[in-house]
C-alpha cells in the first residue's frame, strides 16, 4: 500500500531472548526506514529505549493523521494510558496480560474517544502473526477500516514553497531521552563533546540533570550534570546559552 503525507504510530515487539515480548511505542513518517533504525542502534538513529533490546518487528502501525503534531499527541497518549485525561475510564494493565495485548487495548480505546474517533484512521497489521481481535463491543468507528500489509510511504511533489518542509522530513531529528521528534520550534541542545554530538530536548536534560542532583533537597533549576550518553560534565548556564532557540539564536 502506497499511503502520501504519512503520519503514523507504530507498535514494536521484541525477539530478543532476554526481553522477549517487550513493547515498544513510536512515531515516524517512514516505517521502513524507523525499523532498520531501531533495529541498528542508536548510531543509525534508534532509539535510547530499543537500543540492543532487539531485533525488533514492527507488529502494526496507526496512521492517517492529518500532521506530526497530531500523530505525536496520539503517540504520547498510547505511551501515558495512566496520565492521559483521555483514557482516565480504561483499567491499567492486568497480571496476566501481556504487553501486546495492553498496547493493543489501550489503542483499540483510543479510536473510540475524541478527538480521535473523528479522524480519518487506519489500522495496518504489519505482521499478521501478531494480529489481535477487536473485542465486539469495543470496535473501533465503521470509517476506521483494519487491514493488512506492507506500507510505502510516498511523497508527493511540492512546491518551491514546500522545499524547506520536505528538508525538514529527511531530516528528522528525536531527543535522546524521550525519543520524541525535534521540531524547529523546539529548544534543543547538542552535547560538547564532538564524538558524541547527541541531542535533546532542554527540557528533557534539565529534567535529567535534576534527576541526577545529589543534594536531598530539589531546585527548580539544575547548576550541572553530565550528558546522559557520553558522561561529559555540563553546566546548565553553558546548555542554556548555547541550546538553539536560546540564546544562540539571538543577535543581541
Amino acid at each position: 500500500m502506497e499511503v502520501e503525507n504519512f503520519f503514523g504510530c507504530y507498535l514494536l515487539y521484541s525477539l530478543n531472548e532476554k526481553y522477549k515480548g517487550r513493547t515498544y511505542i513510536g512515531f515516524t513518517v517512514d516505517p521502513n526506514r524507523r525499523i532498520k533504525q531501531h533495529n541498528k542502534g542508536l548510531k543509525a538513529g534508534g532509539a535510547w529505549k530499543t537500543n540492543d533490546k532487539g531485533p525488533w518487528d514492527m507488529v502494526l502501525i496507526v496512521h492517517g493523521f492529518p500532521n506530526d503534531v497530531s500523530a505525536l499527541r496520539f503517540e504520547w497518549a498510547w505511551q501515558h494510558p495512566q496520565i492521559s485525561r483521555r483514557l482516565r475510564h480504561v483499567s491499567k494493565k492486568q497480571p496476566r496480560e501481556s504487553a501486546l495485548k495492553f498496547c493493543f487495548r489501550i489503542m483499540s480505546e483510543m479510536l473510540r474517544v475524541g478527538p480521535w474517533d473523528r479522524l480519518p484512521l487506519t489500522v495496518q497489521w504489519l505482521n499478521t502473526s501478531y494480529k489481535q481481535d477487536f473485542d465486539v463491543s469495543r470496535l473501533p468507528p465503521l470509517h476506521i477500516p483494519i487491514c493488512s500489509g506492507s506500507i510505502e510511504p510516498r511523497k508527493v511533489k511540492k512546491s518551491k514553497t514546500d522545499v524547506e518542509e520536505i528538508s525538514a522530513d529527511v531530516t528528522l531529528k528525536f531527543c535522546y531521552l524521550c525519543d520524541k521528534i525535534i521540531t524547529q520550534d523546539d529548544k534543543n541542545f547538542v552535547c560538547f563533546s564532538t564524538t558524541c554530538a547527541e541531542i535533546f530536548h532542554v527540557l528533557c536534560l534539565g529534567r535529567h540533570f535534576q534527576a541526577m542532583d545529589p543534594k536531598p533537597e530539589k531546585f527548580l533549576i539544575p547548576v550541572e550534570g553530565s550528558c546522559p550518553k557520553c558522561s561529559i560534565p555540563t553546566l546548565w548556564g553553558d546548555v542554556f546559552r548555547y541550546a538553539s532557540g536560546c540564546y544562540r539564536e539571538s543577535t543581541t
